[in-house]
């Protein structure tokens, strides 16, 4: 089984572009200066358009996790960690934790990004404890 690839629309592409590479790019509003994540056309602060894609540091910290036990199909192999991250930036993105055994996750620990492929095409962002 595969797992379940998310949309390559052409909004996403900067960010998924980067995940291939190894980089974790955000959106930033060049007027009022703030982060976001999901890709949108406008800040979800003030509405400009004026968007950029910035490399984030990849740093964050676990606002809140849940431990999966039984996998949704063969390919997500469970136990695993799925976690609520706030980047050193702003923005807030849920992923999966890994190389670390579910009873050492604790909220308010650092995370720093690492990137697993899941197809030819798409990498996605995952965390590790720093």
């Amino acid at each position: 089984m595969e797992k379940t690839l998310p949309p390559l629309t052409p909004l996403a592409m900067p960010y998924f572009d980067g995940c291939k590479a190894g980089v974790l790019r955000l959106q930033q509003c060049t007027e009022c200066l703030q982060f976001q994540f999901y890709p949108r056309i406008i800040c979800s602060r003030c509405t400009s358009d004026k968007l950029l894609w910035q490399d984030a540091s990849g740093n964050g910290i676990i606002a809140s996790f849940t431990v999966v036990r039984k996998g949704v199909s063969a390919a997500y192999e469970a136990p695993y960690v799925i976690a609520l991250i706030d980047l050193e930036e702003g923005p807030r993105l849920m992923s999966t934790l890994i190389n670390v055994e579910p009873e050492h996750v604790a909220i308010g620990l650092p995370v720093h990004v690492d990137f697993a492929q899941w197809s030819n095409e798409i990498s996605m962002p995952v965390f590790r404890l720093c």
